[in-house]
């Protein structure tokens, strides 16, 4: 528990430094979270730190129920409210700070901020690495829940990482084939993971036209 911790603050720690180096047309610029720029997903990032309990209740209310309406109403609503040194400050004044998403544990957490600090470097070509500790630890966190709520479809496929020794094999492909393996950067597999739609050229092998759809929010 406490490894995790420190993993999470550090993590919240390396990104809002990335923050501080982005330029304005890279704040606007498209993360991988569909319908969300840079700054959108700062914001997002910061919400569990800004949101009491009562107010996240009554957001969730007002969004009718759906937890992606109501975060995508406040990340637009908060990106709009903070600059980006504000909500890069938000990010590591906050970075020992215990929130973790209503659904999982701290593990959860950790996921959370990493999978969304690459949804801004991964769109933006940046060059930062998240540490291999930190990898593993996700990685090996996967489920077939998990899969389920954030869409990946892996059926058939064979994930491989290149720079770590790790694989993961999706539910078996209705024709019962061999698994089509998928190669890519350990930190790019785990967007696969979380559903995220890459840039064309990080991933190699699997099947023709392979693909995961595009997710909104998580």
């Amino acid at each position: 528990m406490t490894d995790i911790a420190a993993a999470t603050a550090a993590e919240r720690r390396e990104l809002a430094d990335v923050l501080d180096t982005l330029t304005a047309d890279q704040w606007d610029a498209p993360s991988l979270c569909a319908g969300w720029r840079v700054r959108e997903v700062a914001a997002h990032l910061s919400m569990g730190f800004r949101y009491s309990v009562p107010r996240f209740a009554a957001e969730f209310a007002r969004a009718r129920g759906s937890l992606h309406r109501m975060t995508d109403r406040a990340a637009r609503r908060d990106a709009a409210a903070f600059t980006p040194p504000e909500l890069a400050v938000l990010l590591r004044d906050n970075a020992g700070h215990p929130w973790k998403p209503p659904v999982g544990g701290p593990t959860a957490g950790l996921a959370h901020d990493v999978v969304h600090g690459l949804d801004i470097t991964v769109a933006l070509g940046h060059p930062r690495r998240v540490p291999e500790d930190r990898l593993r630890l996700l990685l090996s966190a996967v489920t077939p829940r998990g899969l389920r709520f954030f869409g990946a479809d892996l059926r058939g496929i064979r994930l491989c990482a290149d720079d770590l020794d790790w694989s993961f094999d999706g539910p078996p492909a209705p024709a019962h084939g061999a698994a089509a393996p998928v190669h890519g950067a350990a930190q790019d597999l785990l967007l696969v993971l979380f559903g995220r739609r890459l840039p064309a050229g990080r991933l190699h092998g699997g099947p023709e036209g392979f693909r995961v759809p595009p997710t909104l929010v998580a």
